[in-house]
């Protein structure tokens, strides 16, 4: 049996339906990190926030295969009494939605993926992250200041490092970091899903190298109806560079009147 999810619900008073919406947030994340996505779409739709597994207060596993956390979300959406879902994910967020389809294929209305495609990705993109996680926990430090003056030494990018440092607490990572690192080729992994003939939109960061063309023929194969709505000027953290473009590109593909 599926140990259920970390998550926050909010209700409207006059949901546009009775389908929920899911927001599954990407690696080393929780669920506030699309909370500028719930904070609008929670005025629409019964919308839940989860933490994924080995994230936030979630259960701790040593698997993190992507069928395996697909079943972990549809387990609770069933378990809160719903009979369909819509799933909206950021990266390996994404990739846990697109999974979905294979193992609930009628159960899922609609799919969003921000800025990630279903492939298997070559270039290992958070080496310098886990380097600086462990350097952090070894070092035992117990504020986020102390963490982040550890962590400069790997990762320039400031955005980066007060990311991760909203999951710092009390001088512990809220993520299962040993876990990450030994299941990182699978999170970085893709296993083709058969093609699932539903409402697709990819949300890709013009800036940003996740989702190619050369991607075009592996998406189209596996979501037939598949559409993309580009971000200009935006990287991978899209939702939170230009969250008024993204929340565009949601309302027009979920109907909501304006």
């Amino acid at each position: 049996m599926t140990e259920l999810l970390n998550y926050t619900i909010h209700k409207p008073e006059n949901p546009i339906t009775t389908t929920p919406v899911v927001l599954i947030h990407g690696l080393f994340g929780d669920l506030n990190n699309l909370g500028v996505l719930g904070r609008d779409l929670q005025n629409y739709f019964d919308t839940i926030q989860i933490d994924v597994r080995n994230h936030g207060d979630s259960f701790r596993s040593n698997e993190m295969e992507y069928r395996d956390m697909a079943e972990d979300v549809i387990t609770l959406v069933k378990s809160l009494g719903y009979h369909s879902t819509i799933l909206i994910g950021h990266s390996m967020g994404g990739k846990i939605a697109m999974a979905a389809s294979e193992i609930a294929p009628d159960f899922i209305e609609k799919i969003v993926a921000i800025d990630i495609a279903p492939v298997a990705y070559q270039v290992r993109r958070h080496d310098e992250i886990i380097a600086a996680l462990e350097a952090t926990t070894q070092a035992q430090v117990k504020t986020r200041q102390d963490a982040s003056n550890i962590m400069r030494q790997f990762i320039p990018e400031d955005g980066v490092i007060q990311f991760l440092l909203k999951s710092f607490k009390q001088g512990e990572w809220k993520f299962n970091l040993p876990a990450l690192k030994a299941n990182y080729e699978k999170i970085i992994g893709w296993k083709t899903v058969p093609a699932w003939n539903k409402p697709v939109l990819l949300i890709p960061g013009g800036n940003s190298p996740y989702v190619q063309s050369e991607y075009r023929e592996d998406i189209a194969g596996q979501f037939p109806q598949a559409k993309a709505w580009v971000v200009a000027d935006a990287g991978h953290w899209v939702h939170a560079e230009k969250p008024e473009h993204v929340l565009r590109a949601i309302h027009r593909f979920l109907s909501i009147p304006d």
